[in-house]
């Protein structure tokens, strides 16, 4: 009996055994199986991101090859521009061209002119010319200073009516250099200092002529011609700047000079009757008192009026 109680419980013992196997063994092979499918998973995912890090790789370098191909084209048509802009536009620096007038040489054309004019009186009056003069004459001494003061007045008109301002003109009296002025102190066109050159002459010379011939008046006659011969700085003026192109015409403080403001070179021009005298950026236009006469025009003009009246006394 002890015999088949032991047997009983080694029986039983070993079917406990044999069932705790075979409870172990399925967990074991789901193990396995987690383990293949868990090598199998990470494989799927370890390819996965290969193939996408692989497109993001070659998208990055793509982008990367447009933008340098973008900056290299942006920096080569920065520079093309560049060059091109420092090549088209050129910085060319305008000076004003100073002239004097050569007071000699006007003179002595005023004096030719002066004998021009005296051969067309006695070509208007004849053989009566003399007499004719010498009647007007103390007339024409009174009225002879405010009409040369008048054919600077027509200047200044002139300059006002083609595009000057008032402001900038200034008048001026320099008996001792032969001068009686109208200065322009701005920069102004060709076409306006032709006309205001010209101006006193038509107006003050051959119109005044004209009526004077046609009424009678030889006072009129006798102030036309000489103002004509006083026209002299204005025909010479007339024609060199007739002839160039290109400028702006300025005066300034010095009352026989004037600058020719170009960006051509005007330094070796040889114009008649003006002397080159340098090139400055600027002129010294701050003079702008409106009439200014010299110390020695106010004596001149004071001894001959003064003479002017003694002749009325003696006459």
């Amino acid at each position: 009996m002890e015999n088949d109680t032991k047997n009983k419980k080694k029986s039983s013992a070993s079917k406990k055994s044999t069932t705790e196997v075979k409870k172990k063994s399925p967990s074991k092979t789901s193990a396995n199986k987690s383990k293949k499918n868990g090598t199998k998973t990470s494989s799927a995912t370890k390819a996965a991101p290969k193939r996408k890090t692989s497109a993001t790789t070659k998208k990055t370098s793509t982008s990367k090859k447009s933008t340098s191909t973008k900056k290299s084209s942006v920096s080569k048509t920065s520079t093309a521009v560049k060059k091109t802009s420092h090549i088209e536009t050129p910085i060319i620096q305008k000076y004003y061209y100073m002239f004097k007038m050569d007071t000699v040489l006007l003179n002595v054309l005023s004096i030719i002119l002066l004998i021009a004019v005296g051969f067309a009186f006695y070509f208007i009056y004849g053989k009566n010319s003399i007499e004719t003069f010498n009647n007007n004459i103390v007339l024409v001494m009174f009225l002879y200073v405010p009409y040369l003061t008048l054919h600077e007045v027509v200047h200044s008109i002139s300059y006002c009516v083609y595009g000057a301002n008032f402001i900038n003109i200034t008048y001026g009296a320099y008996l001792e250099k032969s001068i009686l002025c109208c200065l322009c102190k701005q920069n102004i066109n060709k076409r306006n200092i032709l006309h205001s050159l010209l101006a006193p002459f038509i107006y003050l010379g051959v119109f005044t002529l004209i009526i004077g011939i046609v009424f009678d008046i030889p006072a009129l006659v006798i102030l036309s011609l000489s103002n004509i011969a006083g026209c002299t700085g204005d025909f010479v003026m007339f024609h060199d700047l007739a002839k160039l192109n290109n400028y702006e015409f300025s005066e300034y403080n010095d009352p026989i000079a004037f600058g020719l403001y170009t960006k051509e070179d005007f330094s070796k021009l040889n114009l008649f009757g003006l002397n080159y005298v340098g090139k400055k950026i600027k002129l010294d236009r701050d003079d702008l008192k409106k009439i200014r006469i010299s110390k020695t025009s106010i004596t001149m003009f004071v001894v001959f009026y003064a003479l002017m009246i003694c002749m009325l006394f003696i006459i």
